[in-house]
């Protein structure tokens, strides 16, 4: 081994192996012995690329491939952030943004996970499992979420182009958002049938609970006596809130699992008072249900205080950390998920529905009025009429 190769694999493997003691990718796997069987392989690879390959090695470039494979390896929502990312994720800049109204995954490219009600983004057609291939002409194969969520900011009125893959489409369309941070509201309500509230919420924060309540016993003092709860393309919001509603329709204990690496804890009720809603609730989802919107369905529908009509949720029902490299990069990872109180896993797994409607598909550049058909809701509204009559 020469000199340089010896200079390569210090320069390589040193961090990894310092990371990997002092607390470990992830501490689990930290004291196995095939840890370092792997990082032994790792070295070797390194050696031979650094006695065969025709060019100079970089090792920095070399690390950053590494790490960014590593989180490739792992659940969608996992990633490697260079420094840069890691102070645009402690700056607020690479999360979510209300001037586009997308939330975004990892899947080879960057990909639509829901757009909210009104965004640009939704107004475009945007839909979940849309791959965005290009944010104002930089290609996303090799960026992360925070990285996206960064070039999606601007100032309300500037433009953003996007070039997006529907589907098996053979070429991109482009689409030119103008950036808009005016939101619609968390929650709104009306009648969809005689006796039949509908519920829609479009983002969970910690006044859900409250605006449900208010908007359920409205629409119950001008006669609703079943209810709608539409959690299709809801993909923002805090698992606790999720929770928090949840506790309006139901009094099973535990209302579900949150499990870590090292731990599994049971979440119960945090109020002592009956729930609040208790007529019959069929769940609205789709590939958009996310986080706390899909933890809120696993609840209700695995505690049959509802039924649900759609599509499989998106199956992300995990909470990330920022775990801190040497060099000021860092590894976002799926450190806790919620399990359903049974225990059956909800992240990358999504809750199916009590009944599969698929959803049409709209097109991008969708006019907003264009007529549009919804055999979900109307499913739903069939089910629910005769969920009350049987009974």
């Amino acid at each position: 081994m020469n000199k340089r190769t010896r200079f390569v694999i210090l320069a390589v493997t040193a961090p990894v192996l310092a990371y990997t003691l002092v607390g470990g990718i992830l501490d689990r796997v930290s004291a196995r012995e095939d840890t370092y069987r792997y990082l032994r392989i790792f070295e070797d690879v390194v050696s031979l690329v650094s006695d065969n390959y025709v060019e100079q090695v970089d090792p920095a470039s070399i690390m950053h491939g590494a790490l960014w494979g590593l989180a490739e390896g792992l659940d969608p929502q996992s990633s490697y952030l260079t420094p840069d990312e890691v102070r645009q994720y402690d700056g607020g800049s690479g999360t979510p943004t209300d001037s586009i109204g997308l939330v975004l995954t990892r899947r080879y490219y960057i990909q639509v996970v829901a757009a909210r009600d009104g965004s640009p983004a939704d107004k475009a057609g945007l839909q979940p499992g849309d791959f965005i291939r290009e944010i104002d002409g930089q290609p996303t194969r090799m960026m992360s979420t925070v990285q996206a969520y960064n070039l999606l900011r601007g100032a309300d009125g500037s433009v953003l182009d996007l070039s997006v893959i529907r589907d098996n489409a053979a070429e991109p369309v482009d689409v030119s958002l103008t950036r808009n941070s005016t939101k619609s509201a968390n929650v709104t309500s009306r009648f969809v049938g005689p006796g039949i509230g509908y519920l829609r919420i479009a983002e969970f924060d910690q006044m859900t609970a409250a605006a449900i309540t208010s908007a359920s016993n409205q629409l119950a003092r001008q006669g609703a006596q079943q209810f709608l709860v539409d959690l299709r393309d809801t993909a923002l919001g805090p698992f606790e809130a999720g929770i928090a509603v949840a506790e309006l329709f139901t009094h099973a204990e535990p209302l579900a699992i949150r499990k870590s690496a090292s731990a599994q804890e049971p979440v119960g009720r945090s109020e002592q008072e009956p729930p609040s809603i208790t007529s019959p609730v069929v769940i609205l989802t789709n590939h958009g249900t996310a986080g706390a919107a899909e933890l809120f369905a696993a609840v209700l529908t695995g505690t049959s205080q509802a039924e649900s009509i759609g599509v499989r949720t998106a199956g992300r029902a995990a909470e990330q950390t920022l775990v801190r490299l040497p060099d000021g990069g860092g590894l976002l990872l799926s450190s806790t998920e919620y399990l359903t109180a049974s225990g059956d896993s909800i992240h990358r797994t999504g809750v199916e529905p009590t009944v599969t409607v698929e959803e049409p598909a709209l097109e991008l550049l969708l006019t907003p009025s264009a007529p549009q058909e919804d055999p979900i809701l109307d499913r739903a509204l069939q089910h629910i009429v005769g969920m009350t009559a049987t009974q």
